[in-house]
C-alpha cells in the first residue's frame, strides 16, 4: 500500500497552534499588562532572521509586546552576558529566548545558565529541567510541550499508553519523555545505540521520531494503529528550487498508523505557539511574586 492509500488520520498543526494561540491571547489579556518577550540574535544568518522575525511577529499578533535585540556576530562573550544580565534584571521583561546556534566563539552553554530560569521561556536551564523531572514543571522546551499540547487537542491521551521517543536530545527528547512520564505514560526511549530498533518501536501504541534522519521510520518499524508523531525537519537540496521538507517518518507509514502528523504542517507550528504560551505563564507567574 503507498501513501497514497492511506488510511491515517491527519494530526495538522496549524489548527492545534491556533486554538493554542487563542488560549494564550486569552491568558495574556488578563494581566495587567501585555507580557514581554526579548529575543537575542547574533549575526545575520538567514535562518535564524527568519526565526526571530516569525517569533517577533506571532508575538505581536497575540497580544504580547516583543523586542528584538540583533547584535553583529563579532559580540562578545562578555558583552552578550551583560545584555543577558540586564534583560534578568528588567522587570518589564518576562521572557528571554537566545536563539541558537550561536557564533563559534561563544560559550552557548554558559550564555543558557546565565537567563534567569523564571525568564527561560525555552527550557533549557538546568532548573527547570530539573523542575520538570520532579514533576513540578515551570518552563518547558516549546517543541515538546507543543506536541503534548498537540496530542490533547486531537483526544489522544498518553496515559496508560506504551511511548517509545527515538531520539535523546536535551531539546526535544529528554523532555518528551519527562512530559510524557508525568502524564503517566509508559516511556521508552531509543536512539543509536538501541539494539533491534525495529523491535523497540513495534511496541508502541506512540512513536515519537525526533532524530534528524529523513525517512528513517518506515511501515515495518510501527505497530498497527499506533499514533506516529514526526518531529523530524530535513531539508532537501533541489536545484533551483527551494529546498523539500522531509520528516523523520516515510510517508508510507500512513498505511499502517492509525493517525499520523505530516512534514511540514504537523509539529512545526507549535513550536513558536507555545514559545508564546510559555512567555506567558512566565509572566503570570511573576505577577504573582
Amino acid at each position: 500500500m503507498t501513501a497514497s492509500e492511506n488510511t491515517a488520520q491527519k494530526l495538522a498543526g496549524p489548527p492545534a497552534a491556533e486554538a493554542l494561540l487563542k488560549e494564550t491571547a486569552e491568558r495574556s489579556a488578563k494581566l495587567t499588562r501585555k507580557p514581554h518577550l526579548s529575543i537575542v540574535r547574533l549575526g545575520e544568518d538567514p535562518a535564524s532572521v527568519s526565526y526571530v522575525a516569525g517569533k517577533d511577529a506571532k508575538a505581536r499578533a497575540t497580544g504580547l509586546s516583543s523586542t528584538v535585540h540583533a547584535l553583529p556576530e563579532e559580540t562578545t562573550q562578555a558583552e552578550l552576558m551583560a545584555l543577558i544580565r540586564q534583560l534578568n534584571e528588567d522587570g518589564n521583561v518576562n521572557g528571554i529566548l537566545v536563539q541558537l546556534p550561536l557564533p563559534k566563539h561563544i560559550n552557548e552553554e554558559a550564555v543558557l545558565l546565565a537567563i534567569d530560569p523564571d525568564k527561560d521561556v525555552d527550557g533549557f536551564h538546568p532548573m527547570n529541567v530539573g523542575r520538570l523531572w520532579t514533576n513540578h514543571p515551570a518552563s518547558v522546551p516549546c517543541t515538546p510541550q507543543g506536541v503534548m499540547y498537540l496530542l490533547k487537542h486531537y483526544g489522544i491521551d498518553p496515559a496508560g499508553k506504551r511511548v517509545v521517543i527515538i531520539g535523546r536530545s536535551n531539546i526535544v527528547g529528554r523532555p518528551m519523555a519527562g512530559l510524557l512520564t508525568n502524564a503517566h505514560a509508559t516511556v521508552t526511549v531509543a536512539h543509536s545505540k538501541t539494539q533491534d530498533l525495529p523491535a523497540v518501536t513495534r511496541e508502541a501504541d506512540i512513536l515519537i521520531a525526533a532524530i534528524g534522519k529523513a525517512h528513517f521510520v518506515t511501515p515495518d518499524m510501527v505497530k498497527p494503529g499506533a499514533v506516529v508523531i514526526d518531529v523530524g525537519i530535513n531539508r532537501q537540496e533541489r536545484e533551483g528550487k527551494k529546498p523539500k521538507l522531509l520528516g523523520d517518518v516515510h510517508p508510507d507509514v500512513a498505511s499502517v498508523a492509525s493517525a499520523m502528523t505530516p512534514v511540514p504542517g504537523g509539529v512545526g507550528p507549535m513550536t513558536i505557539a507555545q514559545l508564546l504560551g510559555n512567555t506567558v505563564a512566565a509572566a503570570e507567574m511573576q505577577a504573582k511574586r
